[in-house]
């Protein structure tokens, strides 16, 4: 009888039915185990044995679920080698160390870690170096330059006519070649490849520069001949990366002397401003008398045709 039909079935004659099917399969699966069924063979213990066969369906579902669980794995680990590289930017790829390929912008795939790996650089960003100072516009000085170990003095030159200026700059650069900023040259923040050669190359300029023109007009020729000088170290290091500017922001004597060298060019500004003041009561006077002489000559010329 159909035990959902509820014209023949009711609720009591469910229930025994499927504890009937329960005991079924309680005995199937007990004879499954010791070897044999009551009705799926003979008596004589000959019939199929549904316990290795059980097992054998077991072992083999076992063994395509873990080639299924690694194929999975795999998939997952190949899928890791995508990677997508900004308009702005170039992907290094080295594979086990070495250099392998640079990426272009857009989707690309690498073979997954530790096989493959990228290196994502910006050759678009404009990098920033400020020598003897800082972002914040504070002035470094000794003590602090020697708590943070880095060069003493990075701002105080030396001129042509052995004098001392205090010099703040910035240099802006970007990176043209990737593979040669990685390679090249290592450039790590505490090393700082380009700021060590930029203050090495403005050391040089105004080495054969004289103080005057240091602190006036030769300041942008200064910042030109320290661009080319500093282009050139880098280019010969093979670093990969350009110049766009150099540009002074302060030249000023040392801090220590500064109220000094202020009196010595206002004494030098005096005497420029009494020597201009005298040579033009000279452009005045001297004229009016060489006047005064040539009238004095031309009376006596006509006094003496006259006698």
């Amino acid at each position: 009888e159909n035990p959902w039909d509820e014209k023949r079935g009711s609720k009591d004659e469910l229930d025994q039915i499927i504890r009937r099917g329960q005991k079924k399969l309680m005995s199937f699966l007990k004879d499954s185990k010791n070897g044999g069924g009551s009705g799926g063979g003979s008596g004589d213990g000959k019939g199929p044995d549904y316990g290795d066969f059980m097992n054998k369906v077991l072992n083999f579902i076992q063994g395509k679920l873990a080639l299924v669980i690694l194929l999975v794995l795999i998939v997952m680990w190949l899928s890791t080698g995508f990677y997508t590289i900004q308009p702005d930017e170039e992907g290094v790829v080295v594979r086990f160390g070495k250099y392998s390929r640079t990426s272009v912008p857009g989707l690309n795939y690498k073979l997954p870690y530790p096989i493959e790996s990228v290196t994502k650089i910006s050759v678009t960003r404009v990098n920033k170096e400020e020598i003897g100072f800082r972002s914040s516009g504070k002035r470094i000085t000794t003590r602090e330059q020697l708590l943070e170990s880095t060069v003493s003095y990075e701002s105080q030159m030396l001129t042509t006519d052995e004098n001392i200026v205090d010099i703040n700059f910035e240099v802006q650069w970007i990176i043209v070649d990737a593979k040669k900023y990685l390679f090249n040259v290592r450039d790590l923040t505490s090393e700082g490849t380009v700021k060590s050669a930029a203050e090495s190359a403005m050391r040089e300029v105004i080495g054969r520069t004289e103080i005057s023109d240091v602190l006036a007009e030769e300041r942008s020729r200064i910042e030109q001949d320290a661009k080319l000088l500093l282009q050139t170290i880098l280019d010969s290091y093979n670093m990969g990366v350009r110049i766009e500017r150099i540009q002074l922001l302060r030249v000023d004597p040392p801090q220590e002397v500064i109220d000094t060298y202020r009196d010595v060019q206002n004494a030098k500004q005096d005497k420029e401003r009494e020597i201009n003041r005298a040579l033009a009561y000279r452009n005045d006077v001297v004229p009016r008398a060489r006047g005064e002489a040539e009238k004095i000559l031309q009376e006596a010329e006509g006094y003496k045709q006259q006698v």
